[in-house]
């Protein structure tokens, strides 16, 4: 699939090391990386919703590949400054791809401003990203979704099996609904290597989508 992929995605850091990791040379419908995530949806005090604060968990295996090469003052243990300049070209190479968040308020697509206050983790082998994604324009409304997903699911989100997702400050009588993606492994199996080849992969993540809604009163 690697040698195959779009441009965009090979210039991504995470695609990348996975490129060099595995160096297949056919397309196949199916995940490289997996990403387990918790996340939290922030409002302001004055009840406008202001971005999506992110955990991703990265599998054993990319963790391994990409803290290949850092130099340490400890062997196995990785302190945040050690791992900032990894951080900063994940959360840098993440904004060709609108940071795998697709938020809507009212039905109207919103877009994020650059992560914040970003940095990685090391803890049981596992390399966590951290970061906190603000809307350009913090928006009230009565009617929020967000999806986390990546379209050519190259990349696979699930979420946490325990508080996926929060709210923080959110209005009085808020309530949230997350729902995973339903299993397309059949659909994924169909899916022939010409389709998938042919582009018609373009948003074929979607499928595969983490939705979550807020309704507020």
């Amino acid at each position: 699939m690697i040698g195959l992929l779009r441009r965009a995605a090979v210039r991504s850091a995470l695609v990348a090391a996975v490129v060099v990791l595995f160096g297949f040379g056919t397309a196949e419908a199916h995940p490289h990386v997996w990403v387990t995530s918790t996340s939290e949806l922030v409002y302001a005090p004055d009840g406008s919703f202001t971005g999506v604060r992110h955990a991703w968990a990265f599998d054993d295996m990319f963790s391994t590949y990409a803290l290949q090469g850092i130099e340490t003052k400890e062997k196995g243990v990785y302190s945040r400054e050690e791992l900032a300049p990894l951080a900063q070209t994940n959360v840098e190479s993440l904004k060709e791809f609108a940071y795998f968040t697709f938020a809507k308020v009212g039905g109207k697509k919103q877009k994020f401003s650059e992560p914040v206050d970003y940095y990685l983790s090391y803890k049981d082998n596992v390399l966590t990203l951290h970061f906190f994604l603000p809307l350009k324009t913090p928006v009230k409304s009565n009617e929020l979704s967000v999806e986390v997903f990546d379209p050519s699911y190259f990349i696979d989100f699930s979420f946490a099996e325990k508080n996926p997702v929060s709210l923080v400050g959110a209005p009085s009588g808020c309530t949230l609904n997350f729902q995973r993606p339903t299993d397309g492994s059949a659909t994924a199996q169909r899916m022939s290597e010409d389709n998938f080849l042919n582009g018609d992969n373009s948003n074929y993540g979607a499928m595969f989508a983490n939705k979550i809604a807020v309704t507020c009163p």
